[in-house]
């Protein structure tokens, strides 16, 4: 995610940097190749002007030339202004209201429906209440088909008409349904439209009289760039939506819709799509986002995802275990599975301080674990539980079975051991310990 913005930026501000002295001189020169990598970016050149202007006042107005630290001073005055651009707080979407209704709009091929059904997941997990999908997409072939078997994956109901070629009137139907059957939250999947189409554009319109949802939120491809942030302005000025939600994000690594739709449609960024899996999906915090442009890591939302993952009386109970020395592979093939669930490991690796611009250089693959999770299921139940049975013998049908050879069983059995010293040392579980295990490999 904007590995190709940060290196570039990190570029810029290396000189910058330290405890040296700096002058206004360079103080412009760094900042004109900000404003180059913005553009660079596809920041507009009247945004990315702007931008670098308001740093260099308030670097002027802080007296940073003086101060003691004046290049990590200047970083932070980029920081709250990269945080202010992209809307400066975190917005939400509101799971307050009764009968709540989501209507959710954008351009073909944005990732509508999965986001749909990614809402609908997260929703559900926040608030364990009844939703309602709605399948107003009849036009694209088989969109009502996936939004059904996502919303099976989910155990969540789908509301949708076979025979019916009216998306206002399924619309209306749904939302006297949801009242009658108790919904409390009803998520409306509409068909993708250009801006361009009037009949379109003018069908989702009068969805949004018909139903008059809490809230109308506005999906968009985040790796068209400037175009996105187009697109969003016009259809901003018919459906006046509330919210943005920016898919692809990990896959974005020049950054410029994140960093400008909201100064251009003054509507706040809600939420980021993070990978095709369902629980791909993350509030935006501008402040966050901005440190890890900048390379400076993302270390809360790195936490928060663990603790999503570990539960504290399961923690307690591996605890125990590493203190008695029976920390075995039936543990360790569960930490590998909670980790995988926090999302793409790539991903992860570039939220820890100091890798978001590295992340692309490093040799990390997508899977990390599975040749340790084809080792572990290859062995015996009484193996997972007993690591120090495992005998010469026992190695070479682990290998034969798993298809891999005995060397690198060898090294996994070895890592494990070590590991093991390291959790009866520091009393911890969970996904620091596998860090740990691997940082060598991050060097």
């Amino acid at each position: 995610m904007f590995e190709n913005l940060t290196q570039k930026l990190e570029n810029a501000l290396s000189t910058l940097k330290g405890h040296g002295k700096i002058t206004e001189i360079n103080v412009a020169q760094t900042l004109k190749e900000v404003r180059r990598t913005l553009i660079s970016a596809d920041v507009s050149y009247k945004v990315a002007k702007s931008f670098t202007d308001k740093v260099l006042k308030n670097a002027l107005g802080e007296n940073v030339l003086s101060s003691i630290k004046p290049g990590q001073l200047l970083i932070k005055i980029i920081k709250d202004e990269l945080t202010e651009l992209m809307g400066g707080e975190m917005k939400s979407i509101d799971l307050k209201g009764k009968n709540s209704i989501f209507l959710i709009s954008g351009l073909q091929g944005s990732g509508k429906t999965t986001f749909s059904a990614k809402l609908a997941n997260y929703i559900k997990l926040k608030t364990n209440k009844k939703i309602l999908l709605v399948a107003c997409d009849i036009y694209r072939p088989a969109a009502i088909e996936q939004l059904k078997v996502l919303a099976k994956s989910i155990d969540v109901d789908v509301y949708s008409e076979d025979n019916s070629y009216d998306p206002v009137q399924i619309s209306k139907n749904a939302k006297h349904f949801a009242l009658e059957n108790n919904y409390e939250y009803t998520i409306i999947d509409t068909a993708g439209r250009l801006s361009i189409d009037e009949k379109m554009m003018n069908e989702i319109l009068n969805i949004k009289k018909i139903v008059n949802p809490n809230e109308t939120l506005f999906v968009v491809d985040s790796m068209t760039g400037q175009d996105a942030v187009n697109t969003a302005k016009i259809f901003n000025d018919v459906l006046n939506f509330d919210g943005i939600i920016l898919t692809k994000l990990d896959g974005d690594t020049r950054g410029g819709a994140a960093l400008t739709i909201k100064s251009i449609v003054n509507k706040p960024i809600k939420f980021i799509g993070t990978g095709e899996k369902i629980s791909g999906i993350e509030l935006f915090y501008p402040n966050r986002m901005a440190e890890r442009i900048l390379g400076m890591g993302d270390v809360i939302s790195l936490v928060e995802k663990a603790q999503a993952q570990f539960d504290e009386n399961q923690a307690r109970k591996l605890s125990k275990k590493i203190a008695k020395n029976n920390f075995d592979f039936n543990d360790f093939l569960d930490q590998i599975k909670k980790i995988k669930k926090m999302g793409n490991f790539k991903d992860l690796i570039s939220m820890m301080p100091g890798f978001s611009s590295k992340v692309n250089n490093l040799d990390i693959d997508e899977d990390p674990f599975k040749k340790f999770e084809v080792i572990i299921n290859s062995m015996t139940k009484n193996e997972r539980s007993n690591p120090k049975i495992i005998d010469l013998s026992r190695r070479k049908r682990i290998a034969k079975g798993s298809g891999i050879n005995t060397d690198e069983i060898n090294q996994l059995l070895k890592k494990f051991e070590g590991m093991g010293k390291i959790l009866k040392k520091i009393q911890m579980g969970g996904m620091n310990n596998m860090m740990n295990m691997f940082k060598n490999k991050f060097k």
